[in-house]
């Protein structure tokens, strides 16, 4: 039988990733940048993008930008989603993941057309 270990994520790459030169479609109206992509399949937290959406579609396009903030605690973690001024629009307890971050913000700004959900060095 063949087995291969699986490598942690490189999560020190993300802060490598400024701009974007691609976008790439999430959802109708959502895009994800290449840090972003590179950040869901090696986290392995495509569950963070899918949160992120759902609660943009609640929140609406009032505001253009949405500071999507996760806290994790031990294996369960709490999704706050924030004007950037400390007003909270919406916040979501995740009973369980395994996440290899303590802390992991993600700007969503609306550009008059779709989402567009980056690292806060894409931005």
């Amino acid at each position: 039988m063949n087995t291969k270990d699986t490598e942690p994520p490189d999560l020190a790459k993300l802060a490598q990733f400024t701009g974007t030169t691609h976008y790439w479609r999430v959802a109708r109206q959502f895009v994800i940048t290449d840090g972003v992509k590179y950040l869901a399949e090696s986290a392995a937290c495509f569950w963070l993008i899918d949160a992120a959406i759902s609660h943009l579609l609640e929140i609406g396009t009032c505001d253009w930008f949405v500071l999507v903030r996760t806290e994790v605690s031990g294996s369960s973690a709490v999704m706050i989603y924030e004007d950037g001024d400390g007003s909270e629009y919406a916040r979501q307890e995740i009973a369980y993941t395994d996440l290899p971050l303590s802390t992991l913000r993600l700007y969503a700004v609306w550009d008059s057309e779709r989402w567009v959900i980056m690292l806060p060095s894409e931005y």
